[in-house]
């Protein structure tokens, strides 16, 4: 480690090789050109190596200033990274769930008090994304997951299996709701699992959907979100419409339900020690996950 030069002498040389002057990178830097010039002097001098040729127009890159802006240039930006990852993890009063965004709005969030009324400690962060997080390198506590399980380095626990059926808003069609399978499948349909409805179509004994009277998305908060519009009716998943029955806001259409292919899962990195955090957190859930499935 004795022969790292100093981070400011680094940043200097990196900014002015890449801006193409000490100016500009005072400038960015927010330091005196004189700083800059410095630093750059005192780089040099720990690496024996001349990085740049002073000419009267200002400075030139030598090929190996050139060349090790560039590798400078990476690794700075790995320390930046590092650091932003390094802030962004959880502190010991913080509970970080990383979740698909339909499940933590429609399933998770209005459960969340009861478990902030038992665990007031917490202050509790939802990171949402379509995309699959990876938990290894400590960025959240916990995720819920949809698939079939065996993910590498995690502890894995399911939840629940889920089902699809059919919703729309009562105002849809000004209320004539559709009544039959054959009604269903010809109204306007909004979709965001185009191959769930084959399983659907043929538990129905009907044909699948065009599509010509539709439109998809890829999140479900869209296609629930238009569908309360009465833009349309979905083929969804009970865990993010059973609410929206309960409440009238949705309606279901004919009583034909098909497995979903995915359960739910919770899952969290795998420790010599069992986090706390992780411990209440799957305490909670698994309480709330058997009320509602004695719901459905």
């Amino acid at each position: 480690m004795s022969q790292l030069p100093p981070l400011t002498a680094l940043r200097c040389f990196e900014a002015a090789a890449r801006l193409g002057g000490v100016t500009l990178a005072a400038r960015e830097l927010h330091v005196t050109h004189s700083a800059v010039s410095q630093q750059i002097r005192i780089l040099e001098e720990l690496m024996g190596v001349a990085l740049f040729v002073r000419e009267a127009r200002g400075l030139k890159l030598t090929e190996a200033g050139r060349l090790y802006a560039l590798d400078i240039r990476v690794h700075l930006r790995g320390l930046a990274q590092a650091t932003r990852m390094a802030q962004a993890r959880p502190h010991h009063s913080e509970l970080v769930i990383a979740t698909l965004p339909s499940f933590a709005l429609h399933w998770l969030l209005p459960r969340m008090g009861r478990f902030r009324e038992r665990h007031p400690f917490y202050r509790v962060r939802f990171q949402t994304s379509l995309e699959l997080q990876d938990l290894r390198h400590g960025m959240a506590d916990v995720g819920i997951r949809m698939g079939q399980g065996h993910w590498p380095e995690l502890e894995q626990q399911q939840l629940f299996d889920d089902e699809l059926l059919v919703v729309a808003s009562p105002l849809f069609n000004a209320g004539q709701l559709p009544q039959t399978p054959a009604e269903v499948v010809s109204s306007t349909i909004i979709s965001s699992h185009d191959a769930a409805w084959d399983n659907w179509c043929q538990h129905a004994g009907v044909n699948k959907p065009d599509g010509a009277h539709g439109w998809s998305a890829n999140d479900s908060n869209i296609v629930l979100s238009a569908v309360r519009m009465g833009e349309g009716i979905a083929l969804e998943r009970r865990s993010l419409v059973a609410d929206a029955l309960a409440r009238g806001e949705l309606v279901q259409l004919t009583d034909i339900r098909v497995p979903y292919p995915y359960a739910y899962w919770l899952v969290w990195p795998v420790r010599d020690v069992a986090n706390t955090k992780q411990v209440h957190f799957a305490e909670w859930l698994q309480e709330e996950v058997a009320a509602y499935l004695n719901q459905t």
